[in-house]
C-alpha cells in the first residue's frame, strides 16, 4: 500500500510539472479568440455611428441650403454638393439624396424635405469587397421664408 502511494504522488509530482508554463498558450489562445472579435464588433459599431451622424448632418444642411437658394435648379445643385461635402467630411462618398417638396418648391411657406440615405461599409471587409451591414438614413425639412 505504501508502494502504491509513492508511485501516485510521483506520478502526480510530474504531471504537475509538465505542465508549468501551460496557463501563458491557454490565455493567449483564448484572448486570441475573443478579443479579435469584439475588436472587429467595436469597430463595425463605430462605422455604423459615424454614418449615422453623417446622414443627419448631411440632410440637415442641405435642407438648409436649399431653402436660401434663389432658383430651383440651384437649389438642387447646392443641396446635392451640401450632402457631397458634409460626407467627404466623415469619410463617405456613396451617399444617395432625394429631395422632396410639399407644394412648388422654393414658395413661400412651402416645405422641402431632403433624405440622405448611405449604406455604411464593413471596417477591412469593403475595401475588397462591396459589401456594407448596414444602412442608414435621414431625412430633415426645412419650411421656406414666406416674406423672403
Amino acid at each position: 500500500m505504501a508502494n502504491l502511494q509513492r508511485t501516485i504522488s510521483a506520478a502526480l509530482r510530474k504531471t504537475s510539472q509538465d505542465e508549468s508554463g501551460s496557463a501563458i498558450v491557454e490565455f493567449i489562445f483564448a484572448a486570441t479568440v475573443l478579443l479579435i472579435p469584439m475588436v472587429y464588433l467595436i469597430l463595425a459599431a463605430s462605422h455604423l455611428q459615424a454614418g449615422s451622424y453623417a446622414v443627419v448632418g448631411a440632410a440637415d444642411q442641405a435642407a438648409k441650403v436649399f431653402a436660401l437658394a434663389d432658383t430651383p435648379i440651384q437649389a438642387q445643385a447646392d443641396a446635392k454638393e451640401t450632402v457631397r461635402r458634409a460626407m467627404n467630411n466623415f469619410g463617405y462618398s456613396n451617399a444617395k439624396t432625394s429631395i422632396s417638396c410639399d407644394s412648388e418648391c422654393l414658395s413661400p411657406g412651402s416645405v422641402v424635405t431632403v433624405t440622405v440615405e448611405l449604406d455604411v461599409p464593413l471596417p477591412f471587409v469593403s475595401a475588397m469587397f462591396d459589401v456594407s451591414a448596414f444602412s442608414v438614413d435621414s431625412a430633415a425639412s426645412q419650411r421656406v421664408d414666406q416674406f423672403g
